[in-house]
């Protein structure tokens, strides 16, 4: 089973794009989620994950979320792979977002 379940705060404003071969919009943001254990100071270091997703999420999750609001995320781990211009294999981890629940909205982030 590949299931991912995130609670963080978005680090920037979602970017979303149409893809007009498939008429779908696709939306890209990372999730910062703190790490459960303090480091050596005393504080918590986050992971910052990039999240895609797709459809009618993707357009709403651009529409009512911005940098740090509180997001939820249910989805699959991701790897990829393409060769970038000069030949040169690449790998991308991201998760592909299922399901996004908005526990704060643009409004109530000053």
């Amino acid at each position: 089973m590949n299931k991912i379940i995130l609670i963080g705060r978005m680090t920037k404003d979602p970017e979303v794009k149409h893809l007009e071969e498939v008429d779908k919009y696709i939306c890209n943001f990372t999730v910062a989620v703190n790490r459960k254990v303090r480091n050596n100071n005393g504080t918590f270091d986050a992971d910052f994950i990039p999240v895609t997703v797709w459809g009618k999420t993707a357009e709403n999750t651009a529409k009512y979320m911005k940098k740090g609001c509180l997001v939820s995320v249910v989805g699959r781990l991701q790897i990829r792979s393409y060769s970038n211009k000069d030949g040169i294999k690449k790998y991308v981890t991201e998760v592909v977002g299922e399901e996004v629940q908005f526990l704060e909205y643009k409004k109530e982030i000053v």
